[in-house]
């Protein structure tokens, strides 16, 4: 363990439909290794150019509701200029932009300082691409 900077990456398997994976637990199990215990912060980031990180509520139909309010602004069709892919994979490519591919979250004794419904989650609309990486950073 360092002293100051520690970091893993995970490897998800986000499947070949729009999902919403919850990396919650993930970063609590990494967090008791890397924290030690310690105040800090947690960085996630997804080196993706079609996927990005979300801190929602879970389990109770919003990251559903995500998926479908992305659908309203980024719909799968033939309007993007980007055109490789499955049919309107261009919009995956926006997304990033929307749900940015990070987030950094406040570590307090070693614990993830989350609201009580909140969530860290992978969001994944491309269908292409059924396997993620995601990076770990926690910096004491």
């Amino acid at each position: 363990m360092s002293d100051t900077f520690t970091t893993r990456v995970l490897n998800v398997a986000s499947g070949s439909s729009e999902t919403v994976v919850d990396l919650t637990r993930d970063c609590e199990a990494f967090l008791r290794e890397a924290a030690g215990g310690r105040d800090g912060l947690l960085n996630i980031f997804v080196p993706h150019a079609t996927a990005g990180v979300a801190v929602i509520e879970t389990g109770a139909g919003s990251d559903d509701d995500l998926l479908t309010a992305l659908h309203t602004l980024l719909p799968a069709d033939d309007r993007w200029q980007h055109r490789h892919g499955s049919p309107g994979h261009g919009r995956d490519h926006v997304l990033p932009a929307i749900v940015p591919p990070h987030a950094t979250l406040p570590v307090l004794n070693g614990r993830l300082e989350l609201g009580t419904w909140q969530s860290v989650c992978l969001v994944d609309t491309n269908r292409d691409n059924p396997e993620r990486q995601v990076r770990l950073s926690f910096l004491g």
